[in-house]
């Protein structure tokens, strides 16, 4: 059974360089596990690897959509199962390598995901009844349905809900009963790479005010600008939803600086609750 390295770890850790690191060492390629930076146009704000990182190690699932593009759960799962299997057909390593939860735990515990896709009419119905009624209101829906779903997504994250009512309403089963798991075919190591906690989040802050001198604001400036709405998930991101008030005239850029770091540290906890539960984990710090 082949070698799957996973490195995991919080916002601003320092995956990237160990990943490189490992990669050259080791003959490995890079499979990024980053929600976020699979967006083309979204390179400051999402911490991208930088082309002479990406020259120093081959990476794979990044700029995959545009910002106002679908791309799923189960769709980041079909590619980055293409791209583990087109390593290892080369007879090179994988490393897996990224911070988003979801997409970790579906790869390194063999999540089973509905391939139901996603139903723009529907999704816009539930969105108005949230509106109108409340957020509130169809997790008590989704409780009637899915209470296992409904004690696992929180009663404001409306994305979530949303997806369940919809796998719910689309096939008649319970999205909660269509999420088994099956252990992947990989042997799993998972390196979770940490620092103290203070330490981590002045690395944060350092790194807010690099991507502020780098020009993340007219990044955020220059996808408004191409008609990209506030409402897409990719403009909601960690990084650029920030920066609405400030382009909006509403508040001023330290304000928003001020809430980005705010943000980022309550990112980097949410973060942590999910590395814990991953499997075979090692814990290693810089």
């Amino acid at each position: 059974m082949p070698l799957l390295t996973a490195i995991v770890g919080p916002t601003a850790v320092g995956k990237t360089a160990l990943a490189i690191k490992l990669a050259q060492q080791l003959g490995g390629e890079i499979v990024s596990a980053d929600s976020r930076q699979i967006y083309r146009h979204m390179d400051i704000g999402t911490a991208k690897p930088t082309a002479e990182e990406q020259a120093a190690a081959r990476h794979h699932l990044l700029d995959l959509r545009d910002p106002d593009e679908e791309f799923s759960l189960a769709t980041f799962q079909t590619l980055a199962t293409a791209a583990l299997e087109d390593i290892l057909a080369r007879g090179r390593m994988p490393l897996l390598v990224g911070g988003t939860g979801q997409y970790l735990a579906a790869m390194l515990e063999g999540w089973q995901i509905p391939r139901v896709a996603p139903q723009p009419a529907l999704r816009a119905a539930l969105e108005q009844e949230a509106a109108t009624l409340g957020v509130a209101t169809l997790h008590a829906r989704l409780a009637e349905h899915d209470p296992t779903a409904a004690a696992q997504i929180g009663p404001h994250n409306l994305r979530r809900i949303v997806r369940a009512l919809e796998v719910y309403l689309i096939t008649g089963e319970p999205i909660s009963a269509q999420q088994t798991r099956r252990p992947p075919p990989y042997r799993i190591r998972t390196i979770w790479l940490t620092r103290p906690r203070e330490e981590l989040y002045a690395r944060a802050d350092a790194r807010v005010d690099a991507m502020l001198a780098a020009g993340l604001v007219a990044e955020v400036a220059n996808l408004v600008a191409q008609g990209y709405h506030w409402h897409l998930p990719a403009m909601s991101s960690l990084g650029y939803i920030q920066f609405r008030p400030y382009l909006e005239g509403t508040s001023s850029l330290a304000a928003c600086r001020e809430r980005l770091i705010f943000d980022t540290h309550r990112f980097i906890r949410r973060q942590i609750a999910w590395f814990r539960r991953l499997p075979h984990v090692e814990v290693w710090t810089p």
